[in-house]
């Protein structure tokens, strides 16, 4: 678990960053209400890819009135872990990219909270690494060879770039949408893809637990 600066203060805003509409859709109509998180909370679409990604965060914090915003990736994901199932929860204890490691903040304490918001769901806890493209066959068993327990295309472009505008809170959580003896074409017209949206509109009370604990005094 890595450990990361807390904000400033009490009202310091939580950011989760999505690249799709339906994504996005499902963070916003879900369970948790805005009055139960500890401070602003904003969803963004950033678009597909990391360079949509990454572009869009700098953007949206190159002129952060509130240093320490934190900021969390979430959306969906492929699973490289056999036995992975759609509506699997991974939590990133670091998200890579071209060699690049971002430490997360927070992990543990995020995936408790997942557990209790998502109850009978499984949490995945481990790397969690970047694509450029959607990953499919023979690449997800070289990306498992690295010790990466799924991929996404955005999470590791997100999380960097966030850091590039100033120190804060990082994390990122993803759903299962397919996984090895799951794959899937179709997000919407699926079963697992509709499972997979169910568990994303349940997350959010786990970010919210995640943000207050962020805000407690370091001892």
């Amino acid at each position: 678990m890595g450990d990361g600066p807390g904000p400033a203060g009490p009202a310091a805003p939580l950011l989760i960053a999505c690249a799709l509409g339906i994504e996005q859709f499902a963070l916003r109509s879900g369970r948790g209400r805005a009055g139960d998180a500890p401070g602003p909370v904003t969803v963004l679409r950033t678009g597909m890819g990391p360079k949509a990604a990454e572009a869009a965060m700098s953007r949206a914090l190159g002129q952060d009135r509130a240093p320490g915003t934190a900021v969390l990736a979430s959306g969906f994901c492929a699973g490289l872990s056999p036995g992975m199932h759609p509506g699997d929860l991974v939590v990133a204890a670091e998200t890579r990219e071209s060699g690049d490691a971002t430490v997360c903040t927070g992990t543990g304490l995020l995936a408790e909270a997942l557990v209790s918001a998502v109850p009978g769901r499984t949490v995945h806890t481990g790397p969690l690494t970047g694509s450029s493209h959607v990953v499919r066959g023979h690449e997800r068993a070289e990306l498992r060879a690295t010790g990466a327990i799924a991929v996404d295309m955005e999470s590791a472009a997100t999380l960097r770039a966030a850091l590039r505008s100033g120190p804060r809170p990082v994390a990122a959580v993803r759903v299962v949408v397919d996984a090895p003896e799951h794959e899937l074409v179709r997000i919407g017209t699926i079963r697992g893809g509709i499972s997979a949206f169910r568990v994303l509109r349940a997350v959010l009370p786990a970010f919210y637990e995640w943000h207050r604990s962020l805000l407690l005094p370091r001892r």
